[in-house]
């Protein structure tokens, strides 16, 4: 699984004209399965973005995790963080996870998520055309991928 984090002051996603989420200071959370993502690379990887110190201390060093700072998390599904661009300029998504595999680890991952988080995460809706807002804070931006644990 890959998850790009963003820091953020405020985010909130958008579908079919009505806000289905939104969160003040904290992280947006893209994420994208495949095929082969187990129950060990969703815990994992929910665990790493609870605890990744990335929110300034009072020295401003990132040295805070969105637990320190009592932030929010506003998960959305993102399949195209697989999107393969090494033939053309059409990317492929033949490393993504479809739909039948991908929503049950999402919905799985975004429990694992509340679990860590110790409060409700609002979300996207997997598959629907939505409208992410952000204001990015940084900006910050670290990706995760549960196959290469650096």
């Amino acid at each position: 699984m890959r998850v790009a984090i963003q820091r953020v002051n405020q985010a909130s996603v958008v579908i079919d004209g009505k806000v289905n989420g939104q969160i003040e200071q904290g992280l947006l959370v893209l994420a994208g399965f495949t095929p082969t993502d187990t129950k060990e690379d969703l815990q994992w990887t929910a665990k790493k973005t609870a605890q990744l110190r990335i929110f300034s201390d009072d020295q401003d060093k990132m040295n805070l995790s969105v637990q320190d700072v009592n932030g929010g998390i506003l998960l959305i599904s993102q399949f195209t963080l697989y999107a393969s661009t090494k033939k053309g300029n059409r990317p492929s998504y033949i490393e993504a996870a479809p739909p039948a595999v991908a929503i049950p680890l999402y919905e799985q991952f975004h429990q694992f998520l509340e679990a860590e988080l110790g409060r409700p995460i609002p979300t996207g809706v997997f598959g629907a055309d939505m409208k992410v807002s952000l204001i990015n804070d940084g900006p910050v931006t670290i990706t995760i991928d549960s196959q290469n644990k650096e």
